[in-house]
C-alpha cells in the first residue's frame, strides 16, 4: 500500500480542522471498493425498470445505441473527473466537493453556486422521489394483501420518512459502506428477478402481443426520442462523484477508477438485461415501470406473486440507501457550520444538531413526496437540466482546463464533441420533459394516492 505523504496528510487535516462537513460526514476512511458500493448505489437503482419505457421512444436499434453510447461516455467523463481529482492532490488541493474543484480549476466564483444549486435540486429530488417510490411499494404490497384497505399513499410515505429519519442519524458516508454493499446485492437481486419475470411473461400463453412500432407522427417520435434520451441520463448519472471519491482514505489517487469498473460491472449486468427483457416483452406497451406492466390492472398478474412481491421488497431497502447516499451533500453543507470540530462527532453539541437538523430534512422531502406524487416528470426536467451538466459537460470541460490537451489532439476533440452534443441534447430534453410535464398536469393532483406515471 503507497505510502500517505506527510505534506499531503498535514494539508488534508489542517483544512479539516476547522470543516466539520468535512470533518465529520466526508471522513475519508474508505478503500476503492467502498467507493464502489457508494457510486453503484448512486447510479444503479430501481429508475433501470424505467429502462424497457425509454427504448418505447427509440425502439431497438436507436435504444441499444444510445444506452451504449450512454454507458461509454458517463464512464468517460467519470474517469476524467478522476483524473483531475487525483492531480489537483497531488498539487496539495485535494478537493472533497465537487462546487470546489469546479470553481478551482474554472477559476470562476458563480460556477460555485452553480453546481451548488444544481447539485442541491439534483439530491433533493432524488431524496424526494426515493420516499415516494418506497411508499408506492409498501402501498403495492398492500393492495394485494388487503384490496379494500383504508389506508392511501401518503400513509406509507410517512411510514417511510419515519424509517429514514432513523437511518439518516449514522453520522458519516463513510459509514454507510455496509448499507451500500447490501444496495448494490439488492439491484442484482430485483434485476434477475425482474428479467425471469419478463421471459416467464413472454412465454406464456397470455403473453401481451409483441408490438415495437414507434409513434406515427415524425414530430411526437422526435420529442419521444429525446424524452427518452433525459432518462438514460438521469439513469446514469450521480452528481456526487467527489463527494464519493472524499471518503477514500488518502491517497485517493487511482482508487477511484478501480470502484468505477466495479459500478459499470453491474451497470453492464442490470441495464441491457432488464431493458432488453422487459421491452422484448411490452414492446411500445412497456410502461414507466415495469411492474407495472407485469401487474396490469386488468387480468391477472403476468409473473409469480412471490417473485414480484420479493422484487418489491428488494426495490423498496434500496430506496431506503438511494435517500442516504443522496443525502449526505445536503448534510455536509448543514453540518459544515452546525457542528464544531473541535469537539467529537457524538458529543451532545454535535449530536443534538445534526439530530434536528437531518430529522427536519427528512420530514421536509416526505412532505413533499406525498404533496407531489407526480414526481416523475418533474425529475425528467430535473434529469435534463442537472444531470446533463454536471455530468456530460463539467467533467470535460475540468479536464481540458487541467490537463490542457492541444486544440488538435484527439482527446481535445472528443472532450468538446461530447459537450457540444450533450449541451444540445439537454437542450431538447428538457424542452421534451417540459412538454410532457405541461401535458400531464391535467392528471395532477396534490396529495394524491395514486403515482401518475
Amino acid at each position: 500500500m503507497a505510502e500517505t505523504s506527510p505534506s499531503l496528510l498535514q494539508t488534508d487535516e489542517t483544512f479539516r480542522q476547522n470543516d466539520a462537513g468535512a470533518a465529520f460526514v466526508l471522513q475519508s476512511k474508505g478503500e476503492w471498493w467502498h467507493a464502489g458500493f457508494h457510486l453503484t448505489t448512486a447510479i444503479v437503482g430501481p429508475t433501470i425498470l424505467t429502462l424497457p419505457y425509454a427504448f418505447r421512444g427509440l425502439g431497438w436499434g436507436l435504444g441499444f445505441l444510445c444506452l451504449t453510447v450512454m454507458g461509454m461516455v458517463t464512464f468517460y467523463a467519470y474517469y476524467l473527473m478522476s483524473k483531475v481529482l487525483d492531480h489537483c492532490e497531488k498539487a496539495g488541493r485535494r478537493h472533497i466537493r465537487f462546487r470546489e474543484l469546479a470553481a478551482d480549476v474554472l477559476g470562476s466564483g458563480w460556477m460555485f453556486y452553480f453546481v451548488i444549486f444544481i447539485q442541491t435540486a439534483i439530491n433533493t429530488g432524488v431524496g424526494i422521489g426515493a420516499i415516494l417510490l418506497a411508499g408506492q411499494c409498501i402501498q403495492i404490497m398492500y393492495d394485494e394483501l388487503s384490496p379494500n384497505g383504508s389506508l392511501k399513499l401518503y400513509h406509507f410515505i410517512a411510514m417511510v420518512t419515519v424509517v429514514m429519519i432513523f437511518l439518516s442519524q449514522l453520522p458519516t458516508f463513510h459509514s454507510l459502506r455496509h448499507i451500500n454493499l447490501g444496495s448494490l446485492l439488492l439491484s442484482l437481486g430485483y434485476s434477475f428477478l425482474v428479467v425471469g419475470a419478463c421471459v416467464n411473461a413472454g412465454t406464456s400463453g397470455t403473453a401481451p402481443p409483441k408490438d415495437y412500432s414507434l409513434e406515427s407522427s415524425k414530430s411526437a417520435r422526435v420529442f419521444s426520442a429525446f424524452s427518452s434520451i433525459s432518462i438514460l441520463a438521469a439513469i446514469f448519472g450521480n452528481g456526487i462523484l467527489p463527494e464519493i471519491q472524499a471518503t477514500l482514505a488518502p491517497p485517493a489517487t487511482g482508487k477511484m477508477v478501480k470502484g468505477l469498473v466495479m459500478c459499470y460491472t453491474v451497470i453492464f449486468i442490470t441495464f441491457y438485461s432488464v431493458a432488453v427483457s422487459g421491452y422484448w416483452v411490452f414492446g411500445n406497451k412497456s410502461n414507466s415501470n415495469i411492474f407495472e406492466s407485469l401487474m396490469p390492472d386488468e387480468g391477472p398478474a403476468l409473473a409469480p406473486t412471490w417473485v414480484l412481491g420479493l422484487s418489491v421488497v428488494f426495490v423498496l431497502l434500496q430506496l431506503l440507501a438511494i435517500g442516504l447516499v443522496y443525502s449526505q451533500v445536503a448534510y455536509e453543507i448543514m453540518e459544515k457550520k452546525s457542528a464544531d470540530t473541535k469537539q467529537g462527532i457524538f458529543a451532545k453539541r454535535n449530536l443534538i444538531p445534526r439530530l434536528v437538523l437531518r430529522t427536519i430534512y427528512m420530514i421536509l422531502c416526505g412532505f413533499f413526496a406525498a404533496m407531489l406524487p407526480f414526481f416523475g416528470d418533474i425529475s425528467s426536467v430535473v434529469g435534463a437540466v442537472g444531470f446533463i451538466p454536471l455530468d456530460f459537460v463539467l467533467p470535460m470541460l475540468l479536464y481540458n482546463k487541467t490537463y490542457k490537451p492541444p486544440r488538435s489532439s484527439l482527446t481535445y476533440l472528443i472532450n468538446i464533441s461530447i459537450i457540444v452534443v450533450f449541451t444540445c441534447t439537454g437542450l431538447m430534453g428538457t424542452f421534451s420533459s417540459t412538454r410532457k410535464l405541461v401535458m400531464d398536469a391535467k392528471k395532477f393532483k396534490l396529495f394524491s394516492s395514486e403515482v401518475v406515471n
